[in-house]
């Protein structure tokens, strides 16, 4: 430590004259000494106001300053300096020193940099914020062939792309195709493994997305793909999901996907849907992730239904009512769910079998499993009379919906049950699912849902115990009262926040429990008729004519 403290001194003396030769020498005792041991050096190197020397020394001609970029990066391993690193004003010359042509130079820099900066987003961003993305693009792109200069960028590539903040300026380079140039050239899944992890966040970016699709990603992944499929060792196993997986984040851009789909003829496409019946289930997973993706539109929708992929997704679950690998099924449900929202595609997914086929998975204990085939199923029967007529008379279907309307810790579920119980009556407008509903218990929770805090939500309650007001008023008479619907009416009728279509439902609503005496006497001791006579003047012209007609029924039956 002697030797150090005396290194130290000569450092300061020899700074000050300019004396390379001295320089260097002492430059070597402190790296020793850091080899050594690190935290006490260091210690000893911040005490004794060395740090303050460095900018002086980050001279892009001195052949000093590898080594003094090297000092800063080992110094900078240790917590404790970082901030005083910052202090002493060390970055600024240390970013200049990126454009140097000096690869030792470039490599200890970027280490130094990165050491400092390491864990600190406030740091990384002020980095981003000097320009230091597009310069070490740059430098990936000329020195490309250095493999330690390369996993420097990569490294720092990975650690600012977790940055939001990053992302634009790294769309405003070329990175998309160095990333995708340097991935063609490796073998070594260590360097793979690398490039995955710059890759993974900034495809989560649209434009970047679009751009890594047009540089060739998807053909180097679809590769790694058909290398590892059959594999057995670990990194087989890794790198078939990262690739897999990176494929269906691509899709998850509107442009990308659609460049990728390309009218459903693309190779992509077609090589996406031969994983769907792989044995892999982690192929399965992503083939089936990547069909919902690519059904974000109506048009890609008809079209893949038509070419027969309903039939691919039912076979694979079929494969997995007994397998059960949950995530497989959450996906490959996902899939039938966004296919079945354009109208032309509902009859022709019914007449395949998929409400028989999703109901197998009724008996679920996996919320998002449920969650997806209750959102297929609304999907499915969404003015589809038949089927909503089908599964409403469905006693098991029905008394599992008033289950999960009970599921008060998965907010999802417990509103697609709602949902879906609500969707059965209004699509089939059946007498018999209204009653299979009220033996089910359904009606309760119907009456809650009316108080739901979005608006979709309450008409469409409205909607559906309009609808059993109006088909059996009688069975649903102790149901409606226990569950104090005509109070639930009144302050919706009252509420000034309540939207116009909240406001007729309601009076609809209203006028249809009438026919019942018991809610009948309900509407009258509220004093329902003060709250109707002021709608008569609402600004929307058919809710005023809505309560004129309701005043008059009630002055009627007073």
């Amino acid at each position: 430590m002697d030797n150090l403290t005396d290194a130290l001194e000569k450092l300061k003396l020899a700074s000050t004259d300019g004396a390379t030769d001295g320089v260097e020498s002492c430059l070597d005792c402190l790296l020793k000494a850091l080899a050594n041991n690190n935290t006490e050096a260091s210690v000893k190197i911040q005490e004794m106001g060395i740090l303050l020397l460095l900018p002086t020394l980050l001279s892009p001609q001195s052949s000093c300053t590898p080594k003094v970029a090297n000092i800063i990066a080992e110094v900078a391993k240790n917590e404790f300096m970082r901030s005083p690193c910052v202090a002493a004003g060390l970055i600024p010359p240390l970013i200049q020193l990126l454009h140097s042509d000096n690869q030792e130079v470039l490599l200890q820099t970027g280490r130094a940099l990165g050491n400092i900066c390491y864990d600190s987003h406030s740091l990384q961003a002020q980095l981003i914020s000097m320009g230091v993305i597009p310069t070490l693009v740059k430098l990936l792109g000329i020195h490309s062939h250095n493999t330690a200069l390369t996993e420097m960028c990569l490294i720092a590539f990975g650690n600012l792309a977790e940055l939001e903040s990053s992302k634009e300026q790294f769309a405003s380079t070329n990175i998309a195709e160095e990333l995708v140039r340097l991935f063609h050239r490796q073998t070594e899944h260590e360097k793979k493994e690398m490039i995955f992890e710059v890759l993974a966040p900034l495809a989560e970016n649209d434009v970047i997305k679009l751009q890594l699709v047009e540089a060739g990603l998807v053909e180097c992944l679809l590769e790694v793909v058909a290398q590892t499929v059959d594999g057995e060792r670990e990194e087989d196993i890794a790198q078939l999901k990262t690739a897999s997986d990176l494929m269906v984040l691509l899709l998850l851009g509107d442009e990308s996907m659609q460049k990728l789909f390309e009218g459903g003829k693309g190779s992509v496409f077609q090589r996406v849907l031969s994983w769907i019946p792989s044995h892999n289930h982690q192929l399965q997973l992503a083939g089936a992730l990547a069909i919902a993706n690519f059904a974000r539109n109506d048009g890609n929708c008809i079209h893949m239904v038509d070419t027969g992929i309903v039939q691919k997704l039912l076979e694979l679950l079929d494969r997995h009512v007994e397998e059960g690998n949950v995530t497989v099924q959450h996906a490959a449900l996902s899939a039938l769910r966004n296919l079945a929202i354009p109208v032309v595609n509902k009859s022709k997914m019914l007449s395949a079998g998929v409400a028989d086929m999703v109901l197998r998975f009724l008996q679920s204990e996996m919320p998002p499993v449920q969650f997806k085939l209750l959102g297929t199923l609304r999907m499915l029967i969404d003015t589809q009379a038949e089927a909503a007529d089908q599964l409403g008379t469905n006693g098991k279907l029905v008394e599992r919906l008033v289950e999960w309307c009970e599921a008060k810790d998965h907010a999802g579920v417990m509103g697609e049950s709602n949902r879906l119980l609500s969707a059965l009556i209004r699509h089939s407008k059946s007498k018999e699912v209204v009653r299979t509903v009220i033996q089910g218990g359904g009606v309760k929770h119907l009456v809650t849902m009316a108080t739901s805090e979005h608006m979709i939500m309450q008409n469409e309650a409205l909607v559906a115990l309009g609808l059993i007001a109006a088909l059996d008023l009688a069975s649903a008479e102790k149901d409606f009262m226990g569950a104090d619907l005509v109070s639930v009416l009144h302050k919706l009728l009252s509420d000034e926040q309540s939207a116009p279509e909240i406001k007729y439902n309601s009076m609809i609503l209203t006028c249809a429990v009438m026919g019942s005496e018991p809610l009948h006497k309900e509407v009258q001791s509220l004093a329902f008729i003060d709250v109707v006579s002021k709608l008569r003047a609402h600004e929307n012209k058919t809710v005023s004519h809505q309560a004129s007609l309701t005043e008059q029924r009630l002055t009627a039956q007073s």
